[in-house]
């Protein structure tokens, strides 16, 4: 059996009754045809100001008749996951609906993840034999993360990619797992990077296709991820429930900040991009973000999968001009 999710789940759940999970946001932007995945969803009628993830997502199910089953995170997410379940249920298609609390409340998580759990009829004591056997995996992309930032020898794109595909281990945890050795392996060779300025990303992962390299290309790395890091569930705590209320992702800007305040001090942050996509609510954390951060903020906004827009690329390199 194959589960698609919109964003990221309680993978352990899935893992342990032996299904395979595929998170639908990397299949979408790893498509070499993204651009007519927009355009098919578009024609379908759904809006040019909707979401360039939604349509990506909506698109990918349209082809991939072989996922069966869709979790669609209905809190915690995108507000646009509520209107794409009822579209995919007058489809046909099997849609279970998953929710992390906005107040973080334990009793709630423990009940959303208890409903999954007994749709997939697997017990806690499943779910924490999983988490132990993913939590080794999960090692190995803190280690990544730490080569970034203390050592210089991992690039910002390579960060990016390695912990964002932690969400779903590319649907092969024990593939993935090697796909991460070989790559630290090869990495731990290199001469570290102390050169380059280091920037922090706060916010979803960008669309952007040439992000990173048009940084480096400018004495720039990013070296914090904020929530491709979170991807690799940085807290350790051995209660499942408890370990998807520390994940900050889910919840507001207010609990992400303690975290993310942190890992500026700790990395030595010179200045923050935050990212946010076209027409979402979180371009609304910006205020917030500017006023708390304590550190010079760039927001970027971005709509469709591309390369940087040339005004895109000026404003950036303005922001590094005046940092450095």
């Amino acid at each position: 059996m194959k589960v698609g999710f919109t964003t990221t789940i309680p993978f352990e759940i899935l893992h342990a009754a032996g299904v395979e999970g595929v998170d639908l946001n990397n299949i979408f932007i790893t498509d070499p045809n993204r651009e007519k995945l927009l355009e098919a969803a578009e024609r379908r009628g759904l809006p040019t100001t909707l979401c360039s993830w939604i349509k990506g997502i909506y698109s990918v199910l349209q082809q991939r008749q072989d996922i069966e089953t869709v979790i669609a995170v209905v809190s915690g997410d995108c507000s646009n996951a509520l209107p794409l379940v009822d579209l995919l249920r007058s489809e046909g298609r099997e849609v279970i609906t998953f929710a992390y609390p906005f107040d973080r409340d334990e009793m709630l998580l423990k009940i959303e993840m208890e409903k999954l759990m007994k749709r997939f009829s697997v017990s806690y004591k499943d779910v924490e034999k999983s988490l132990g056997q993913l939590d080794l995996i999960r090692d190995k992309a803190e280690q990544i993360d730490l080569m970034t930032w203390k050592n210089r020898t991992v690039t910002g794109f390579e960060n990016h990619y390695y912990l964002v595909n932690m969400s779903d281990f590319e649907g092969d945890p024990m593939k993935y797992s090697k796909t991460l050795s070989d790559f630290m392996e090869k990495a731990s060779l290199r001469e570290e990077a102390m050169d380059l300025m280091p920037l922090a990303f706060v916010g979803v992962p960008p669309i952007f296709s040439d992000f990173y390299e048009f940084l480096e290309s400018k004495n720039a790395r990013v070296v914090y991820n904020e929530t491709q890091r979170q991807f690799s569930f940085p807290s350790r705590s051995s209660n499942i429930v408890r370990r998807y209320l520390d994940y900050t992702y889910p919840y507001s800007l207010l609990f992400r900040m303690q975290d993310i305040k942190r890992q500026l001090e700790i990395r030595g942050i010179k200045g923050v991009l935050h990212y946010t996509q076209s027409f979402c609510h979180h371009q609304m954390d910006h205020v917030l973000l500017r006023e708390n951060i304590g550190l010079p903020v760039l927001m970027l906004e971005g709509d469709r999968p591309a390369g940087l827009d040339e005004r895109t690329r000026l404003r950036v390199e303005s922001f590094l001009e005046m940092l450095q």
